[in-house]
This record gives structure tokens, C-alpha cells and sequence, in this order.
């Protein structure tokens, strides 16, 4: 972990280490919030919205932000994590930051198979079949949610089912 807290001259300075993207109800309440305090115990700066965020409609432009001024990424992907426009709308900016920026992308695969986000089926097709109808105009951006989605989860990362995790970075 402790590479995380290095800094290199040919990476410009960052506000934050670790942006951490997770649907809230699936995890903040459990394994989030315990990551979250393992990076912190270990003075790795990072990024967590505010559960006061979640209750308006379009995501806040801090989050965007926060993103940027991030030097990677982890995605805890969970079971409904396709469900949140929220969580899609950061997918497509955390791909953006990754092949613009070289920004490092960590998944995490909670109680959830990599290969139903990747072929977008069961519980992913559902929630996209959501947003397919709310958002009827504008196919741009279901499509560019679901490419992020696709090559966000054909990361190479970490599966939890019903184990212990222990995580360890390296972003140099």
C-alpha cells in the first residue's frame, strides 16, 4: 500500500490518492466503510462521496472532480451497481481519466461475477433495460456506459465472496 503514497516527478501532484466508487446501499454500510478506514489507518488519502449526495438526480460535479484529482480508482462492483446511473456516469469518467491520463483502476468483484458485467447479463441486462427506458433519448449515453462497464470489468481484480480481503496496491 505504501505505493500509493509515493509520489514520482513524472506524476503531477494529486488531492487524492484513491477514488473509491461502490453503490451505496449494496456495501457503504459494510465492506466500504471498512476499506474506506483500512486506506485511511494507512494514510492513503481517499475519496468517498457523501451519502448526502445520493439523493439528488444528476451526479454533483465533485464527484467528477474528485475523480480527476484522483491518482486511481477502486470499483467495488456489486450485484446492483449497474442499477445506479450515479455509479455508470463515474465508470465513464474513470475510463476517460484511464486512457487519457494513464489514472490506475482497481476492481474489487463483490458477490459478483465479472463475466455477467463484462456479457452484461442477468442483473446488469435488468438494470440496463431500466436505463434504456429512462434515458430513450440519449442511446449515447447508455452506449457509453456500457463500453465503460465492459472494459472497466475485463480489469484484471479482486473477487470477494464470502471471504477475507486484504488488498494490495501498486500503482508505480
Amino acid at each position: 500500500m505504501s505505493s500509493l503514497l509515493s509520489t514520482s516527478s513524472s506524476i503531477s501532484r494529486k488531492k487524492y490518492n484513491v477514488f473509491l466508487s461502490f453503490r451505496g446501499e449494496d456495501t457503504r454500510k459494510n465492506f466500504t466503510d471498512h476499506l474506506y478506514d483500512a486506506l485511511n489507518r494507512t494514510g492513503i488519502v481517499t475519496f468517498r462521496d457523501d451519502p448526502k449526495l445520493e439523493t439528488g438526480e444528476e451526479i454533483a460535479p465533485e464527484l467528477f472532480n474528485a475523480i480527476q484529482q484522483s491518482r486511481c480508482s477502486v470499483i467495488v462492483f456489486s450485484e446492483t451497481y449497474a442499477f445506479s446511473g450515479w455509479c455508470l456516469e463515474e465508470l465513464a469518467e474513470i475510463v476517460k481519466q484511464k486512457n487519457d491520463k494513464g489514472h490506475k483502476v482497481f476492481p474489487i468483484f463483490y458477490h459478483v461475477d465479472p463475466s455477467d458485467l463484462r456479457k452484461q447479463k442477468e442483473k446488469v441486462e435488468e438494470a440496463f433495460a431500466k436505463h434504456e427506458e429512462r434515458y430513450k433519448e440519449d442511446k449515447d449515453k447508455i452506449q457509453e456506459w456500457r463500453n465503460a462497464l465492459t472494459e472497466l470489468a475485463n480489469i484484471e481484480g479482486w473477487h470477494l465472496n464470502n471471504r477475507y480481503f486484504f488488498l494490495i496496491f501498486s500503482i508505480s
